[in-house]
């Protein structure tokens, strides 16, 4: 055994309940429920998060996942005492490999299923969102905050860095300079702020975030399947290339949608409207 496996096996034995899922027709609510701890990345946490996101994402009739905790907070981020084992894993004949491991293989894992399924992801931060858990809220594909929310930039302050992919995120919203001064300076944002900055694209009154987040599903709900789909992956090779690459994905992926029947009916409609 080591530290890495160690910790799965813990996670996987969580005896209760610390992510909850609502199913609709067409989308899932997924919410961490660890609110005494502000839903920090526990093992179990984790390891139930990963398994009901890989289900929902594999059933093609839900299109939209709404990702958020349990009041007060969104998460809190890494656990700290399982921070406070990491000197004791270093010390293994696997060295800092087996938390490589648990980073790629499990905080890792699930930003990867957020970021290439073709399911649409919408955080929905409710409160405090810290370390990994903001992680996975920017991976998202678009965020909206309660007035409740703050945005804590955990990592300096434990001599750590940005993580599972939040450098990427930052500088692609606030630039170089902007992510350095939000590293550096560790100003927790509050949610008028982060709508300023391009953190979140909507704020709302806590008491109306899901419903906000639901309003969010009904328009995907009403795009195409193929649309969804489609230009999903399209925007996010888009932000990380070129515009000849981005012009060049577009010009092959578009005769693909005048193929549709959705397309065909829509063009009907409106030369009828006519």
């Amino acid at each position: 055994m080591s530290f890495y496996s160690d910790l799965v096996s813990d996670g996987r034995a969580h005896a209760h309940a610390l992510v909850g899922v609502e199913r609709g027709s067409d989308r899932a609510v997924v919410m961490l429920e660890d609110p005494a701890k502000l839903n920090v990345l526990s093992a179990g946490l984790v390891q139930q998060l990963k398994s009901a996101l890989e289900e929902l994402v594999a059933d093609h009739e839900i299109r939209s996942i709404v990702l958020t905790g349990s009041d007060p907070g969104f998460s809190a981020g890494g656990d700290l005492r399982m921070m406070e084992q990491a000197p004791a894993a270093l010390a293994s004949p696997q060295g800092a490999t087996d938390i490589w491991r648990w980073v790629r293989y499990e905080f890792g894992a699930i930003v990867r299923l957020i970021a290439r399924s073709d399911t649409a992801f919408i955080a929905a931060i409710n409160g405090p969102a810290a370390g990994v858990g903001l992680a996975w809220a920017l991976t998202c594909d678009l965020a909206i905050a309660s007035e409740r929310a703050r945005i804590v930039p955990a990592f300096g302050r434990l001599g750590l860095l940005p993580e599972v992919g939040t450098s990427w995120a930052l500088t692609r919203r606030l630039g170089y300079q902007g992510a350095f001064a939000y590293y550096a300076g560790g100003e927790h944002l509050d949610a008028d702020r982060a709508l300023e900055l391009g953190l979140v694209q909507e704020v709302v009154a806590h008491e109306q975030l899901l419903a906000a987040a639901d309003a969010w599903c009904d328009r995907i709900a009403a795009l195409p399947a193929h649309a969804l789909t489609m230009t999903k992956p399209l925007l996010r090779a888009a932000a990380d290339g070129t515009w000849e690459n981005a012009l060049a994905m577009e010009e092959f992926a578009e005769p693909q949608c005048f193929t549709t029947g959705t397309f065909n009916d829509a063009v009907r409609g409106l030369l009828a409207a006519r």
